[in-house]
């Protein structure tokens, strides 16, 4: 191949991957009611396979190719309904269950969940986020009564209380330098925003953003820091820059969106799921996911 050739082909590989035309255009992913309208928890492995929970019956957690074809991938022990999934860097899956007060670890190439901390002190187990070190953040929203706790998991068994009687928790991240925890609440319609100590304790507690109206779930960061919240109610996703700024406010098919997670080839494509639609819808946006390129 001639030189003068090769930027052609490294414009055409970019443009593959990264079309400006399709960014915030929501499409689907997997047929409507797949999943039940529990689906949650969107997760992408090393492989780049999509993990939701309630697959086809509550209870279980799907597995779902770049192309949509999804099919069960385990069933949880009786009691336990997934919630939120995160994978660690060695391909460790983690699976808040909120019926049992629980969260699971899943070692890579294996379909067994064991019990990896348990709190019956706990409302039940939302989502989570993992710290570059390891440590688990668990949001633990009570709806009933409009309040929450947030949770902090240092190791296997380990079970550390970080703030009680807050609203109700539910989205919950990391910033990608590792220095900051998101956290909103979902009847609130707040998100706060707190500095990580070395321990893995927080401090510093400030609000990021405020909304006037709908609900929030799950949250996501880019690698540029901007968060991710989906608008339970509202059927959008919106993108808050680390300064609390609406920087985008992006329409999906759906109304009750829950949750999200960054994969694809490249990083950008955002799937999100649908509890009014039972499946996932997928979008494209401009940055890759932070979590998303530490694993991967």
């Amino acid at each position: 191949m001639k030189s003068s050739h090769r930027p052609v082909l490294i414009i055409s590989l970019i443009l593959s991957f990264w079309n400006p035309l399709h960014a915030f255009q929501s499409e689907d992913l997997t047929p409507e009611f797949s999943f039940t309208e529990g689906i949650e928890g969107p997760a992408v492995d090393k492989s780049g396979a999509l993990y939701a929970v309630n697959y086809g019956e509550q209870g279980t957690i799907g597995r779902v190719s770049e192309t949509g074809m999804a099919e069960l991938y385990l069933t949880l022990p009786e009691g336990s309904i997934g919630n939120g999934i995160r994978f660690d860097r060695e391909g460790t899956m983690y699976i808040a269950d909120y019926a049992g007060h629980k969260v699971y670890r899943v070692k890579r190439d294996s379909k067994q969940p064991e019990v990896y901390v348990e709190g019956p002190e706990m409302n039940q187990p939302n989502d989570l986020a993992l710290s570059d070190t390891g440590v688990i953040y668990l949001s633990d929203p009570n709806w009933g009564e409009g309040t929450g706790n947030l949770w902090m998991v240092p190791g296997a068994g380990e079970l550390v209380l970080l703030e009680s009687g807050m609203g109700t928790t539910n989205g919950i991240e990391v910033s990608p330098d590792g220095k900051y925890l998101y956290v909103n609440e979902s009847e609130q319609r707040k998100v706060w925003k707190y500095d990580i100590l070395p321990d893995g304790t927080l401090s510093g507690k400030k609000l990021l953003i405020s909304f006037e109206d709908y609900g929030l779930d799950g949250m996501r960061c880019d690698v540029k820091g901007n968060l991710l919240i989906t608008r339970y109610g509202k059927g959008t996703v919106v993108l808050v820059s680390p300064k609390g700024k609406v920087l985008k406010e992006i329409r999906l098919k759906g109304k009750n969106p829950s949750n999200l997670a960054f994969g694809g080839r490249d990083g950008r494509t955002v799937y999100v799921t649908l509890a009014d639609r039972g499946c996932v819808e997928k979008i494209r946006l401009p940055h890759k996911g932070s979590y998303y390129s530490k694993i991967h």
